[in-house]
């Protein structure tokens, strides 16, 4: 993604994009996932590399460090940043963090980090048609390779099936009476067209409402929908016990509800099978001072686990 990497934009790179940033829960991610000099560890949201930034410090020459990404553009920073002298070898890959079952043995590594969001590197270009606050094209793939573009899926998914999407992936109550309008609003080829069929059809009833564009959650929706996040990450988790070695530890940092929810029953599962033992008895969240300084890091929970 930048699956990975809920980050803050700072400086400038390729056509425009901002690529500086401050990964979310950087300090609290790196103490979880304990680093061990020489060891071997998949970062599986790259991003723009900021959390396999630290943990290649801690690795070194002799250990390794696999990087996966959906986003070649996050490859392609990741890869620029990631050499040193005494960085460790770095793998990058570009492939979704749902491969990692197929793709390494068991006992493989010695820790897994998911950062599981959108990537200021998607939200800041207008073309990739992530963002309801700039006019773009409806695409939303993180993976350009993909088939399913939300184009696709806004004109040609019928009401009913729209409804669900938006209810099931965005939480979203009022979900009927925006995919009624999107439907009669068809076609829709543009993010600012459907930001604003979206806000007419939702306006905020009181000030909670108030709070989020009316239009948040049914982005948040199809991106999921189209990226099929959720899936990837119940593989990921599915697959973590095997591939890590005992005493390895898998930390994720999610940014809503339905993610978090799924990290928790797959690590109370591996409670029960005893081959997990939970690190977070509670989700750890971002400080009042990180929270003000990156907007997007409000919302982040994180929750770790050790391979027993």
């Amino acid at each position: 993604m930048g699956e990975g990497s809920t980050d803050t934009p700072q400086g400038v790179g390729h056509g425009g994009i901002e690529i500086g940033h401050v990964p979310v829960l950087l300090k609290e991610a790196i103490d979880f996932l304990a680093v061990r000099r020489g060891g071997t560890y998949i970062d599986a949201t790259v991003g723009l590399g900021g959390h396999s930034l630290e943990i290649a410090k801690r690795l070194g020459a002799p250990g390794h460090l696999i990087g996966l990404d959906k986003d070649p553009a996050a490859l392609e920073v990741a890869r620029a940043k990631l050499t040193g002298g005494d960085f460790p070898r770095v793998t990058l890959l570009q492939c979704s963090f749902a491969e990692v079952g197929e793709r390494f043995g068991s006992g493989f590594a010695d820790g897994i980090l998911a950062d599981i969001g959108v990537s200021s590197l998607q939200l800041e270009d207008a073309a990739r048609g992530f963002s309801f606050q700039a006019e773009g094209p409806l695409d939303m793939r993180m993976d350009p390779r993909s088939e399913r573009t939300a184009e696709q899926v806004v004109n040609h998914l019928d009401e009913r099936q729209l409804a669900d999407v938006i209810y099931e992936f965005g939480e979203e109550r009022r979900s009927r009476r925006i995919a009624r309008a999107i439907v009669r609003s068809r076609p829709i080829r543009s993010t600012a067209h459907l930001a604003d069929v979206i806000s007419a059809a939702a306006r905020p009833m009181n000030q909670a409402e108030r709070r989020i564009h009316p239009a948040t959650r049914t982005f948040q929706a199809l991106r999921i929908f189209i990226n099929r996040e959720l899936d990837d990450l119940r593989a990921l988790l599915e697959a973590a016990p095997r591939i890590l070695k005992p005493g390895g530890r898998v930390v994720v940092i999610s940014f809503h509800s339905l993610e978090d929810r799924i990290v928790k029953d797959a690590f109370r599962d591996g409670i029960k099978d005893r081959y997990f033992r939970v690190l977070t008895k509670k989700p750890v969240t971002a400080t009042k001072e990180e929270s003000d300084r990156n907007p997007r890091a409000r919302s982040a929970k994180l929750r770790a686990a050790e391979r027993v």
